[in-house]
């Protein structure tokens, strides 16, 4: 029987001993990762690969210094590298919107000069990252808190996810990701999974939290199990040094959350239609779980203009939420035509070019 791309790659989940520690990569609002001496994210500009310098709006690169976005960007893997490009190219194998804060740094940073006697990081290039929008059978989608500890995006509501291994395929990174911090495991077979989109993100999140020290361009993947809620929950075990609650967000939450200004202070006003609280699960000190009443407002909060952990939503996640809604048919459809559209696979003119999708990992691609 041939191999899946997992069982080629030599990927193994992890049990509790070997997950890794909360200083690793995971992406939310920006996320660290260990720096890559080789470029994962490369730009198809005049006709060539390029990568990208840490400093770089890579939305400003593909023509989104004008208008908001988000922007429809041609996708293709080469050699575990990301190309990206505003036109199609031989290998292209999906075309995904492309989205940044109204507050990226970078995007600010195109349009001022660094301060001076600031440093942002040498010798750097923009990394990459994958993050599991995880969805049951009855429709709900998995939100994790990153623990108060984590010096980087604490407190903040995010799926699974994190960085890239330089020998992974990006649907193997995402599920490793989502064993280390939650402690499921698809079974094979029992999932169907589509991108849904790309967000730059940095961190700090805004020039008025400080420069940025991490730079990435995030891939979120759905990825649709078969099991349902209540299945799933079953088997969650959360890793407690990076996870600290979880809660499973449905369509009408997630329409509240996804359209919740952003970049101000101000949270929304409830809407009327909406519960005061959803029930999420809160890891106690000795690993049990307790029950906790989490106020909708405390999901509608947006990024403050300063630095002070208060938990909220992550603004990708945001994003996120948007997309996995216009998937269901939920959604409010994006300024300009941007909706994922997947590509039977990479052209013959490049056979350097790997699929994005399918036939990467061991679900079934999603129609």
């Amino acid at each position: 029987m041939p191999k899946t791309s997992r069982e080629r790659s030599g990927f193994r989940p992890r049990g509790p001993t070997g997950r890794r520690s909360a200083t690793r990569g995971r992406q939310a609002d920006g996320d660290p990762g260990p720096v890559m001496a080789e470029a994962r994210v490369l730009l198809l500009l005049s006709g060539r690969p390029q990568s990208v310098g840490f400093a770089q709006s890579v939305c400003g690169l593909l023509g989104g210094r004008a208008g908001r976005g988000p922007w429809p960007t041609h996708c293709g893997l080469r050699r575990g590298q990301l190309l990206l490009s505003a036109e199609p190219f031989p290998g292209a194998t999906a075309r995904l919107p492309l989205q940044r804060p109204a507050f990226c740094p970078f995007a600010a940073l195109d349009q001022q000069p660094t301060p001076p006697g600031a440093e942002l990081p040498a010798n750097r290039s923009v990394d990459l990252g994958v993050v599991v929008v995880l969805q049951s059978s009855d429709r709900t989608v998995l939100l994790t808190r990153r623990t108060r500890t984590l010096r980087v995006s604490p407190n903040l509501w995010v799926p699974p996810g994190g960085h890239v291994e330089p020998d992974e395929a990006l649907l193997d990174a995402g599920l490793r990701e989502l064993w280390e911090e939650s402690g499921l495991q698809l079974p094979q077979g029992q999932f169907s999974w589509v991108p849904l989109g790309l967000w730059e993100s940095a961190y700090p999140p805004m020039l008025s939290w400080g420069l940025p020290r991490y730079h990435h361009i995030v891939l979120y993947l759905l990825v649709v199990s078969q099991e349902s809620q209540q299945q799933l929950q079953a088997r969650i075990q959360p890793n407690p040094r990076e996870v600290s609650a979880f809660l499973w967000l449905g369509p009408d939450a997630a329409a509240a959350v996804a359209v919740s200004e952003d970049g101000t202070e101000a949270p929304r006003h409830l809407s009327q239609d909406l519960p005061p609280s959803v029930l999420a699960l809160e890891l106690e000190e000795g690993g049990e779980v307790r029950p906790l009443a989490l106020p909708m407002s405390t999901l509608l909060q947006t990024t403050p203009a300063t630095a002070d952990g208060h938990e909220r939503v992550s603004t990708g996640t945001k994003f996120a939420l948007r997309l996995w809604l216009q998937h269901l048919g939920r959604g409010t459809p994006l300024p300009c035509d941007t909706g994922a559209h997947v590509d039977p696979g990479p052209a013959k003119e490049d056979q350097n070019m790997d699929p994005l999708p399918p036939d990467q990992g061991t679900g079934k691609p999603s129609a």
